[in-house]
């Protein structure tokens, strides 16, 4: 009796403390929460509404954020109280219609996440600059005709971007707004690789292999 009274006693105060441990674990925020919560904070919107914005102002050209994870981060930060849900006074029209704004609690966490490190701290790894390290394997032509079909699709993307710049500056009416600066970052970033991919186009008959390899420690000789 005793030895079974001991079970049922610990049972209660360890289980507790284990919800306790999962509760104080902080709310990890994933790029599309992060800008669901931002864009929710200039005014409500259902899901529906939010995609479409998204897709208006090319979001996904600078932050993954497909259809689904849009419906999946609202439910995930309403249950939090980072997002709100309102009251239309509309009729019900499903789930994917229902109304939400940013509480303070969700600028919060907003404002905590902007503030990590790893946002300065980070390299992209563009599939053309890995496409480049491996491109000595391709065979013969393949290298002038990918780099050709690299720099048409990048004038096409220099083209959409001023339009996209174009737009924007009918919209903010201004170019001190973070639009402006994001759009002007991507078009410089567009015209640098052509002009890189124009002199390689001069040179690539001139790749040599390396002249002084080194290999790890270890390997065979």
């Amino acid at each position: 009796m005793e030895v079974n009274a001991a079970r049922t006693t610990r049972t209660p105060k360890t289980e507790p403390a284990r919800r306790s441990v999962r509760a104080k674990r902080p709310l990890a925020l994933t790029t599309p929460d992060l800008v669901l919560l931002s864009l929710l904070a200039e005014r409500p919107m259902h899901g529906y509404q939010a995609n479409a914005e998204l897709e208006r102002r090319q979001i996904r050209d600078w932050a993954a954020v497909s259809k689904p994870q849009v419906y999946y981060s609202l439910k995930k930060l309403a249950r939090a109280g980072l997002l709100r849900r309102l009251e239309t006074g509309q009729p019900a029209a499903g789930p994917e219609r229902d109304t939400f704004e940013t509480t303070d609690k969700g600028r919060k966490a907003l404002a905590d996440a902007l503030e990590r490190e790893e946002w300065t701290t980070q390299r992209d790894r563009p599939a053309f600059l890995t496409w480049l390290a491996l491109s000595w394997q391709a065979r013969p032509g393949v290298f002038r005709k990918q780099l050709k079909k690299r720099r048409q699709f990048l004038l096409k993307e220099l083209n959409r971007e001023r339009a996209t710049l174009h737009s924007i500056y009918a919209e903010v009416g201004h170019e001190f707004h973070e639009a402006v600066w994001m759009v002007g970052w991507m078009i410089d970033q567009i015209r640098t690789e052509i002009l890189w991919n124009r002199r390689l186009e001069r040179s690539w008959k001139r790749r040599a292999r390396a002249v002084n390899t080194v290999f790890a420690e270890g390997l065979p000789k």
